[in-house]
């Protein structure tokens, strides 16, 4: 078995997505893959309700905070929260192109300011001894992608900072909403190798329409004599979980099976229960599960079961157990006529 970095294959933060309970189920498809929390405000983690928004299950490790801000000082405390409560790194959001990350002067309109940015991951590697990382765009608006990548990355490793998960397109900060920011702007994988080319002394990590595993070992090979670090997946892994329960062999080289889609569920199943027991309702840990079955028969009874029953006061992991009922009946009625003809 070969060992590889956490960063090999990590699930993207998604506002309103990678939540604790995600998180906890893409953690029984893998066992080796980096998972990251949505994005928390630095003045939220300070002053908010830290359990909820940050609590989370001793079974998601490894897993990333990530903070969203621009006052250094907001940042360090936020960061010293984040390592007390058991998180494994504090990454910095440098991307995301929303408008109220705008008007809060955090997320992708940093990359106009990399000394601010540089300044604000000082402040957190001072704070905390877990790694500190930066999530960044190649730039935004009018801005030369080769000259603010390299001017955002070069100021932070400046301060000490080593890994870089990037985004590989620029954001629109005027004029594109945040659904046409991951479509419209052109890719540029190759400026992302060309960073690892000509900085090879750090970590670098490739984000950014990745759909398949397929993809994901493509970025990973060298054939152009790049060797990128590590590749993060978002959408793709989330509309298609079961996708994850390869990462452990393909990525990371790890011997065993692959985890299918019911063994998934049956190691989702303690959490669940636990959760429930907590007075969580169903359906905010199985809204996650939605794409688990997808291209297999019964996947559409699977998602209807969950979407409407799973929202029902009292609903149990009796749901669940239906729902998964009904794919394997769908199965058996499928190998049933392959076999007849």
């Amino acid at each position: 078995m070969t060992s590889r970095p956490a960063h090999t294959l990590s699930v993207a933060p998604m506002m309103d997505w990678t939540d604790r309970h995600c998180r906890a189920f893409h953690r029984a498809l893998s066992t080796r893959a980096l998972l990251y929390t949505e994005m928390v405000t630095a003045p939220a983690v300070i002053h908010g309700d830290r359990e909820r928004l940050l609590g989370f299950d001793a079974v998601e490790h490894p897993v990333a905070l990530q903070l969203g801000g621009s006052d250094p000082v907001q940042l360090a405390e936020a960061a010293r929260i984040g390592a007390a409560m058991g998180y494994d790194e504090i990454n910095l959001n440098v991307g995301c192109p929303s408008d109220r990350v705008q008007s809060g002067r955090f997320g992708a309109c940093l990359m106009r300011e990399p000394e601010l940015v540089a300044d604000c991951m000082a402040a957190i590697r001072e704070a905390v001894d877990v790694p500190a990382t930066v999530k960044c765009r190649i730039g935004v608006d009018d801005q030369d992608p080769e000259v603010s990548l390299f001017a955002t990355v070069d100021a932070s490793a400046a301060v000490g900072v080593t890994t870089f998960i990037v985004h590989a397109r620029k954001a629109w900060l005027s004029g594109l909403s945040p659904k046409e920011n991951r479509d419209v702007p052109p890719l540029d994988y190759g400026l992302v190798r060309r960073l690892k080319r000509e900085r090879p002394h750090l970590t670098v990590c490739i984000n950014g329409g990745i759909g398949s595993l397929d993809e994901a070992e493509a970025h990973l090979e060298s054939s152009d004599g790049v060797q990128l670090d590590g590749v993060m997946i978002g959408r793709a892994a989330y509309h298609e979980p079961a996708l994850l329960g390869q990462v452990d062999r393909r990525l990371f080289g790890a011997a065993g099976a692959d985890v299918d889609p019911f063994e998934a569920i049956e190691r989702y199943g303690p959490y669940l229960a636990a959760r429930l027991e907590e007075g969580w309702g169903l359906h905010a840990m199985t809204r996650h599960m939605l794409g688990l079955m997808h291209g297999r028969p019964g996947a559409r009874a699977f998602r209807r079961i969950l979407t409407v029953e799973a929202i029902r006061p009292g609903a149990g992991l009796d749901v669940v157990d239906r729902a998964v009922e009904a794919v394997r009946e769908a199965e058996a009625r499928r190998d049933r006529v392959e076999d007849a003809a």
